[in-house]
């Protein structure tokens, strides 16, 4: 391959696939087998919020014992995903998938049967690392059996499983909560991973590319995941520590010094873990920076929905899931009509059609107030899910056809890898955005009220409170005036929830125009080339 030429224009060439016959390599079937897998890791990442509280007084976790059960598994996952996509490169998606499916499920049994609360934050730390193992493998599979004209539709309900799951998850895990045990929440996914693996071994049938790597970048796997790790760490501690925090700015610089060193590493090594090669392509660095903008808006907007739902209207886990119910099904519905029309138009339209319409939601949800109706909120949860589906199929068919087959493992890590640090930086960036509009409004606010004065240390604390959408209201304070501090936080929590909407649609604005710049992946042809679909 020339220096010159760009990856995307160079499609390995392959011996044309014999036409499959019976369950072993069916797409249709693999494509049913690698979504139960994937099912269990999405589910996870939104179901065990649910569960923290019970599993809080149940075994007598401190604050921080229940926060490291969920960043223990958001770090792991992260920190593993482009490395796991290079093992299923080098040793085959399909030992890899089932590799990953028997120890996910295992250590989520492990999980159920723990009595201390140090064990649940090793075994879920085990699960993100085995969940990491998974996601890249299915890509991988599904680009390697699927024809190109059939990879989009194949992408699109993959996207569809994902999404549903993640959305599903509070609905899922209160149910089981509230009627069975917080145990149940991971005893589930043993009889679901015990059907994924057989699945997988009847289904699944392994592909390598004839170039596939053959060694490993030890140090490249050393420095990625240290910054990986020194990016989302700081990320999921900045509203503990602060922005100002020299911690805060530490890892984040020491995170851009190993990302420095692992891109001049790469350049210097016969198989690097990720060839900097590929990013020659732009529809597929395009394709990166649209997932981690995405998820940014995406994660970062859903983070307060959920304060919103709960802490301002009262709901309970189980009806602020249902009122998300629009979100996913148009999630569900929006998919693989996606799938289809990238098919026949390209992903660069419903691409950017896809995040005009998701800054057009961002921008609706802004004008949330405490009055609000269930109405006007569906209106908007729909339209958010009609604009996002497009995306999470077309970003992922971006990146993962416009890399050689031979590294759509390490693509697979890279798309997904994208979402985890899109999502946290989400997350922390309009968190931060929050509680600076509370911090300034909180104290006007609550002189305006008529409410005694506060000293600022009690203002401070009550910020940090009314951040979430819980009002400060001490035991003992008499109706009215409870009522008046509800109001008052009330008002400040939907005021920083628009401002925080509101930087999620300019950062959508932005990922439209990225998307711009992005097209189909030629070397989608260089998949499965027959096949009985």
């Amino acid at each position: 391959m020339s220096s010159q030429t760009p990856v995307a224009d160079v499609a390995p060439e392959l011996p044309v696939p014999e036409p499959r016959k019976g369950l072993r390599g069916h797409p249709w079937l693999t494509l049913f087998s690698v979504a139960i897998g994937v099912m269990m890791v999405a589910l996870d990442g939104t179901i065990v919020a649910i569960a923290n509280p019970a599993i809080k007084q149940d075994l007598g976790a401190s604050l921080a014992d229940v926060q490291w059960i969920t960043n223990g598994y958001m770090l792991a996952l992260a920190v593993s995903l482009i490395t796991a996509g290079k093992l299923g490169d080098r040793f085959g998606h399909r030992q890899t998938f089932l590799i990953g499916i028997l120890g996910f499920a295992a250590a989520s049994g492990a999980i159920g049967f723990s009595s201390e609360v140090t064990f649940v934050i090793v075994f879920r730390v085990l699960q993100g690392l085995f969940g990491a193992l998974l996601m890249p493998a299915a890509l991988g599979l599904l680009r390697a059996t699927f024809p190109a004209e059939k990879l989009n539709m194949a992408i699109g309900i993959w996207g569809m499983v994902i999404g549903a799951s993640t959305a599903g998850g509070p609905i899922v895990g209160g149910l089981l909560v509230e009627h069975v045990s917080w145990q149940s929440v991971f005893f589930i996914n043993v009889p679901v991973g015990i059907l994924a693996l057989v699945l997988g071994l009847v289904i699944l049938k392994d592909h390598r590319a004839e170039n596939a790597p053959r060694s490993f970048d030890i140090p490249g796997i050393v420095l990625l995941s240290g910054a990986m790790f020194c990016l989302i760490w700081p990320l999921i501690k900045a509203s503990e520590w602060g922005w100002g925090d020299m911690k805060t700015w530490g890892f984040l610089i020491g995170s851009v010094v190993l990302f420095a060193l692992f891109a001049f590493l790469e350049t210097k090594v016969r198989e690097p873990l990720i060839p900097l090669r590929m990013f020659r392509s732009v529809p597929l660095t395009a394709g990166t920076v649209l997932m981690i903008l995405m998820a940014f808006a995406f994660m970062g907007g859903l983070f307060f929905v959920t304060f919103y739902l709960q802490n301002v209207h009262g709901m309970s886990p189980v009806d602020s899931g249902l009122h998300l119910l629009p979100l996913t099904g148009m999630m569900i519905v929006g998919s693989p009509l996606a799938g289809a029309l990238i098919t026949k138009f390209g992903p660069r339209i419903p691409l950017v059609g896809g995040m005009v319409l998701t800054a057009v939601a961002m921008y609706g949800m802004s004008g949330l107030d405490t009055n609000s109706s269930t109405g006007p909120m569906s209106v908007w949860f729909a339209l958010l899910g009609l604009g996002l589906a497009p995306v999470m199929v077309g970003a992922t068919e971006v990146i993962v056809g416009n890399a050689p087959l031979e590294l759509s493992g390490v693509a697979g890590g890279l798309q997904q890898a994208g979402m985890q640090v899109g999502g946290s930086l989400g997350t922390a960036v309009l968190g931060a955005v929050m509680a600076s509009r509370v911090e300034n409004e909180l104290p006007e606010n609550w002189k305006s009220a008529g409410l005694p004065p506060a000293r600022p240390e009690q203002l401070s604390q009550a910020s940090d409170a009314v951040s979430a959408g819980i009002a400060p209201v001490p035991k003992g304070t008499p109706p009215e005036l409870a009522q008046k501090i509800v109001t008052v936080s009330h008002d400040t929590f939907v005021s920083g929830m628009g401002l925080a909407f509101t930087v999620a649609c300019g950062v959508a604005v932005v990922a439209a125009v990225v998307a711009m710049f992005t097209k189909r992946g030629k070397n989608a042809e260089a998949g499965a080339g027959v096949g009985h679909i």
